[in-house]
């Protein structure tokens, strides 16, 4: 299963490069800059998506084993983080995009 989803992550993210022949020719870093915005908002997205689904998971787990708890505030909290640094991600892919 891993073999397969390192094989298709990897075609995604070389799809790019080789369609882009043009763009890093002769030391130009503009090409690499782009490989930099496209790997911090791809990483930053898949980030965040594993660590709201480990959160999503373990709060509904908790509250399988202990109905009267009350994790809802914590749970609202920690997804607004998790978010907020996947916008970071967005914000750092859109200042190098703007470098180019």
């Amino acid at each position: 299963m891993f073999q397969k989803f390192a094989f298709f992550a990897t075609a995604l993210l070389m799809s790019s490069v080789a369609f882009a022949a043009e763009a890093s020719i002769k030391g130009d870093p503009a090409g690499w800059v782009a490989i930099g915005a496209g790997l911090a908002m791809g990483l930053g997205a898949f980030g965040g998506a594993i660590g709201q689904g480990n959160a999503a998971g373990r709060a509904y787990e908790s509250m399988g084993r202990n109905p009267n708890a009350n994790i809802f505030v914590p749970f609202i909290l920690g997804l607004a983080l998790i978010e907020s640094l996947v916008i970071y991600c967005l914000v750092v892919a859109f200042t190098l995009m703007g470098k180019i």
